[in-house]
């Protein structure tokens, strides 16, 4: 029978367990091993059947356990010790209340999704990972933030195969009571909510939970409340479901009811108010428009308050490709607005110019959410060295007039959170070498370039430590794998064989991560006959462990996973590939320390950063990837292989694919095979375990969420915060007043005349030539612009590359033209191919950067060859 009404009973705590429910409540037990040890020193067969969650540990065991423990002396000061060290970490000094200078008061982080833990299921893939590790590392480092999400009541979806090795969803119904979380409640007692006005007058109401991660609160955002009609119940059903309305829902949700919801959580707690507000991805972006809305109401105009929000605002934009963007027709974005709707204040044109693609190559008719999000924000970044680059090219049409490279968009290459992500045999190791507190410091707040320490410990030791590892991952797959066949409709006596799967002495590779093509799940199918050889090599064999979900509306994405299942299900075979459904943090935390090699082929440049490999890399696990995201910035043939690319114009997709599966194979075969099996005079791999200490002390600092977090803290959140305070009433009323001004008298600016000292088109390296420049400034005086010479390198069409900019100075004017005369010195300080030419651009104090308005004067075509700029 099935029960009509689902209510979840608390347990009573005896008074001396108490602190039991406070460890439980605070996220940090999910990275904090001594806490973990305590909640399965409880009841070790309720801890493993809890799915390893405090929460519902405590709701399990018996009252007679209670009871005992509650008289045990031995666990009480255990509880005791555990408690104290989670107050001292909750309210002592870190390291950014160490830092010099006026650092934010606080941060609010937006994100549509969060990955703390498997006991939390609110993350699809790596944008949620990333933001849970980003609490977490700003919980360690004790900067000040407060996360902001939405509560999915069916989470992302669970995903098992069928017979035939098609991948089937299910949701499972996720109750909050069940979570660790907590109603946020009105001096009252009654629960806090928000809501946002809807069309015809309806309302959508939300109520907010409360997520402790650490020392950071995390605010999640939960439509099923009563107070709603059945459509509104569901806008936070699921984690990217539904149609265009539905996600466009979600979104002013996640975006306005967020703001909202700080504004609500900072009365009600005393919580420093945010100084800057961090969108992780467009689907947040709505929340400068509740910012606006806020100025607005507080007396100032709409061009006003944009300066203002603009200059405490910082974008990170993840994707690489505009179809991984959210993009809304205009007129169900303009339904949503105005009068009858949200934000009632604000002319709904207004709204619609931030993000409608109105630029070359755009769709007009479309609102972009990224495009919004770089509008509002005076500060943005994609997630590696190479994404940026690529996030300058796809939003320059953003900044007409302006080379890629100098679009103002910059990188903060991701980390992962290492507390969370490295298996406790391998933090004790370093811990047995450098103590615990170093151990620990180190890898969540990190700051060094090296971990020199590993060099001290023995080979034996490491290589004791990767067989362990691996061992246990090959135990965790053969009860996974078991599991899978059962779901799949297999009986007892089909499974034998999940016996002998995998070998904990066979080099293992591990690839595990979402399933869009770009990443290609098969590519190692390519040449099976040659796979298979790898497999079963008679000396050298390999074995390699998938996991991976394809989006439930991708049928493509599900074929791929259909096509990898079947092999691996192939008699011959089974016993070296496995695939395993329902890849989450769970199974995650087992498969990268289990790991020798992580594999990672997606299509250059297409991977924003993927931080799977990172998570390898703090095991000791080798990264064998194509050159994209974070592997095409810190590679090194010390401690991982790139795949070779044929990412050439020419290279047609088949083509391409056949190219770099063939060097993956050549790999395989010919330097990584012979590597690991290879042993020196001590009867170890001497060559392999030097790439695995290398990638320990030469990556691990390197790919810390420490190291990441305390990157936005200084070279975007500082900035932030800084313009933010500037930014009064009156100097955003200025500046306003200041843009209106010069965009107006901007098509009067022109450079009208450049002479050099120089006489001919050769010069020496050291020797400076002497600029002279005439423009015409219009209506403008020369303290709202910047005169430049922009110089360096040419190529064969004679684009500068590697620029130099110099200011120019006014030395004269205006004459009776109107023309003001700049003068100033070039250095000709590169050999080779040498060009220049000179630019004007607006200038005020509070912009983060001339290029930010998008407007240039350069000189014209007539000009530039009358003047001769080249030389050669």
């Amino acid at each position: 029978m099935k029960a009509i009404r689902r209510l979840t009973v608390r347990p009573v705590l005896p008074d001396p367990l108490r602190p039991l429910s406070d460890l439980a409540r605070n996220l940090r037990w999910s990275w904090h091993p001594e806490t973990r040890d305590l909640f399965q020193s409880v009841d070790p067969e309720c801890w493993t059947a809890s799915g390893r969650d405090p929460v519902r540990l405590l709701g399990t065991v018996p009252p007679a356990r209670l009871a005992e423990l509650a008289e045990d002396r031995r666990f009480l000061r255990r509880l005791t010790a555990v408690a104290d060290d989670l107050d001292h970490y909750m309210s002592g000094d870190r390291w950014y209340q160490a830092q010099s200078g006026r650092l934010p008061a606080a941060v609010a982080y937006f994100s549509p999704e969060f990955g703390i833990t498997a006991a939390l299921p609110q993350y699809s893939g790596g944008l949620g990972i990333l933001a849970g590790d980003h609490l977490k590392a700003a919980s360690d480092l004790g900067v000040p933030l407060v996360g902001v999400g939405l509560l999915y009541r069916h989470g992302y979806f669970r995903q098992s195969l069928s017979r035939d090795g098609w991948q089937q969803e299910h949701y499972p119904v996720l109750d909050p009571h069940e979570l660790p979380l907590a109603p946020l409640k009105e001096p009252d007692g009654t629960p806090a909510h928000v809501a946002l006005a809807l069309p015809g007058g309806r309302e959508l109401r939300a109520r907010v939970w409360l997520a402790q991660v650490g020392r950071v609160p995390l605010l999640l955002l939960d439509s099923d409340v009563e107070e709603n009609d059945p459509g509104e119940r569901g806008v936070t059903d699921r984690l990217y479901g539904g149609g265009s309305e539905h996600r466009l829902l979600q979104e002013m949700l996640l975006g306005i009811g967020g703001v909202r919801a700080v504004r609500t959580y900072c009365r009600l707690t005393g919580h420093a108010a945010p100084e800057v507000f961090h969108t992780n991805e467009g689907h947040a972006g709505f929340l400068g428009l509740e910012r606006i809305a806020e100025l607005c109401d507080e007396g100032l105009e709409f061009g006003a308050a944009l300066e203002a929000v603009r200059a405490g605002t910082v974008f990170t934009t993840h994707t690489p490709v505009p179809a991984g963007i959210d993009r809304f027709d205009r007129e169900l974005v303009a339904r949503h607005f105005g009068p009858d709707s949200e934000l009632p204040r604000i002319d709904v044109e207004r709204v619609l110019r931030l993000g409608m693609e109105t630029y070359p190559g755009g769709e007009p008719n479309l609102f972009n959410m990224a495009v919004m999000g770089l509008r509002l924000a005076q500060r943005a970044n994609g997630v590696s060295l190479l994404h940026g680059g690529v996030s300058r090219g796809m939003f320059a049409g953003l900044w007409p007039g302006f080379d890629a490279e100098e679009v103002p968009i910059t990188s903060v290459t991701n980390g992962v959170h290492a507390p969370t992500w490295v298996a406790p045999e391998v933090f004790r190791l370093g811990a047995r070498q450098i103590g615990v507190q170093r151990a620990e410091d180190a890898l969540a707040v990190g700051g060094s370039d090296r971990w020199d320490s590993v060099a001290d410990i023995p080979d034996q030791d490491i290589w004791e430590l990767r067989r362990t590892l691996r061992a246990q991952l090959v135990e965790e797959v053969r009860e996974r794998l078991r599991a899978s066949w059962r779901q799949r409709g297999a009986g007892t006596a089909e499974l034998g064989w999940i016996d002998d799967a995998l070998d904990p002495d066979v080099l293992t590779i591990g690839f595990a991560r979402r399933v869009p093509s770009y990443k290609r799940l098969t590519l190692m199918l390519r040449d099976r006959d040659r796979l298979m050889e790898l497999l079963l090599h008679p000396e050298r064999p390999i074995q390699i462990v998938v996991a991976g979900k394809a989006h439930p509306a991708d049928d493509g994405g599900k074929r791929l996973v259909q096509e990898l299942v079947r092999f691996a299900d192939d008699p011959r075979v089974r016993h070296r590939i496995v695939f395993l459904p329902d890849y989450g943090m769970a199974m995650a935390q087992k498969l990268y320390p289990g790991c020798d090699i992580w594999l990672n082929n997606p299509l250059r440049p297409l991977e924003a950063c993927g931080t799977s490999g990172m998570k390898a890399a703090l095991n000791g696990c080798l990264n064998l990837s194509v050159l994209d995201g974070w592997w095409d910035e810190w590679y090194q043939p010390d401690f991982g292989w790139a795949i070779p690319t044929a990412d050439g114009a020419g290279t047609d997709p088949d083509r391409r694919d056949a190219i770099e599966a063939n060097a993956l194979y050549d790999l395989l075969e010919q330097r990584i095979t012979p590597r690991f099996y290879e042993r020196g005079a001590s009867g170890l791999p001497d060559r392999w375990l030097e790439m695995v200490r290398r990638t320990l002390s030469l990556l691990g600092p390197k790919v810390l969420a420490g190291r990441m977090v305390r990157e936005y803290v200084e070279r975007l959140y500082a900035p932030a915060a800084e313009a933010h305070r500037a930014m009064d009433p009156d100097s955003a009323r200025g500046l306003a007043e200041w843009k209106a001004r010069v965009r107006a008298a901007w098509p009067g600016v022109s450079v009208d005349h450049v002479e050099t000292s120089a006489a001919t088109a050769a010069a020496e390296l050291g020797a400076t030539l002497a600029l002279r420049v005439r423009v015409r400034l219009g209506d403008l005086a020369p303290e709202d612009v910047e005169v430049q010479a922009v110089s360096g390198r040419v190529d064969s069409e004679d684009r500068i590359t590697d620029a130099a900019k110099v200011p120019l100075k006014p030395v004269g004017g205006p004459d009776l033209e109107g023309r003001w005369v700049y003068e100033g010195p070039l250095a000709l300080d590169r050999t080779g191919p040498f060009g220049y030419t000179v630019r004007v651009l607006p200038a005020h104090r509070l912009l983060a950067s001339g290029v930010e308005t998008g407007l240039v004067a350069v000189p014209s075509g007539d000009l530039v060859e009358a003047a001769g700029l080249l030389m050669r």
